[in-house]
């Protein structure tokens, strides 16, 4: 199913007005975060893309689009075996493309510990290039918003939600759910706060943003925003 952010926001509301506020995250919580993602995917894969294409080496070229082909047909342990040789083996910026396809391919598994674990780790190698090891952090980060606790999210990508990073939006975006998820409502207002007063934020971030703060002055659970 493709998601319409916009039609999916006016549904969200349209349960804030029918009194409905209840159930609201229970049925909608998965959908924002996977509305949410689109734009994470969109700019990691950007990042990626130009890594590659300032990077491109032949010999090991067609190995890596023969394992990508693996991991969208889902055969993903022939995938991780053909990435896992990249890895080890790949030339030019084939190693580290492995390894961020590798860490997708045990999502699609259904190993989200591992596949937290995988991008952890090469958010933390400093011989993979900056943007590359800003995409591995936010690929955890998301993951972790259901998969674990505000303070971990916190310390995977918190350093990007500043002025001038590319992921400053979606780092602010995810914060923003994982302080909900975890009840608190007043963090969770200042992360989405910081998304509509940053006059660069994308519109749909921006969308989101405002729907979430709509939903936590309906739980009535932290204070408006004055002023």
């Amino acid at each position: 199913m493709a998601f319409n952010d916009d039609s999916f926001i006016r549904e969200v509301n349209e349960e804030l007005r029918s009194d409905q506020m209840k159930g609201v995250w229970r049925r909608f919580g998965r959908y924002i975060i996977v509305v949410a993602i689109l734009i994470v995917v969109g700019t990691a894969g950007k990042v990626l893309y130009d890594y590659w294409d300032d990077n491109r080496s032949s010999g090991t070229g067609d190995q890596f689009l023969v394992a990508m082909k693996l991991a969208d047909e889902n055969k993903n342990d022939e995938a991780l075996a053909a990435l896992n040789k990249l890895e080890k083996e790949g030339h030019g910026a084939y190693p580290v493309l492995a390894r961020m396809r590798a860490a997708t391919v045990q999502v699609q598994k259904g190993d989200t510990a591992a596949a937290i674990t995988a991008f952890n780790e090469i958010g933390k190698d400093n011989a993979v290039p900056a943007a590359v090891r800003d995409a591995a952090k936010m690929r955890a980060g998301w993951l972790l918003i259901e998969n674990g606790t505000y303070e971990q999210v916190s310390a995977a990508i918190e350093e990007m939600a500043v002025p001038g990073n590319a992921f400053r939006h979606s780092a602010r975006e995810a914060l923003g759910l994982a302080a909900y998820k975890a009840g608190n409502m007043a963090q969770a207002r200042q992360w989405f706060q910081s998304i509509v007063d940053d006059t660069d934020s994308p519109r749909n971030v921006a969308n989101r943003a405002h729907m979430m703060l709509d939903l936590i002055t309906a739980s009535g659970k932290a204070p408006a925003a004055q002023g």
